[in-house]
């Protein structure tokens, strides 16, 4: 049996870019896809704070400290360049390593730049990794 967790999320991204003639994805800054862990073309789940839309779709590596996130394709009629969303991966796992399993969780400042990286703890909910002012 597998269980699906969250894995990661960048929490309040802006979206800079919507390219509605593109071949679909999410591109975003190669520095925040690996503080929280996301790897390109990994599956991920877009929630728009600001209308409620979510879609799937998979993450592509844009250029690193250009705090780049761009919904690509059809995708883009669901957001407005300045919406704030929530991008979120999972993974499979098992009750086991489920029962070990801590969720990295990046808080971003409204220019995409990393407020606060947190992690999942089983006791409280999140604790803090560490602090980008």
């Amino acid at each position: 049996m597998f269980l699906t967790l969250c894995k990661a999320k960048l929490h309040r991204a802006t979206v800079t870019q919507a390219e509605l003639h593109y071949e679909g994805s999410i591109t975003i800054d190669r520095e925040l896809l690996a503080a929280a862990g996301i790897v390109p073309f990994e599956r991920v789940q877009v929630v728009d704070i600001a209308n409620g839309a979510r879609f799937e779709t998979y993450a592509i590596e844009g250029p690193a400290r250009s705090r780049t996130v761009c919904v690509n394709g059809a995708a883009a009629r669901l957001v407005q360049v300045g919406d704030p969303i929530i991008v979120i991966s999972y993974a499979q796992m098992t009750p086991d390593e489920a029962a070990r399993h801590h969720p990295t969780i990046v808080l971003l400042n409204a220019d995409n730049s990393i407020r606060q990286t947190l992690v999942g703890d089983r006791t409280t909910p999140i604790a803090v990794l560490s602090e980008s002012l």
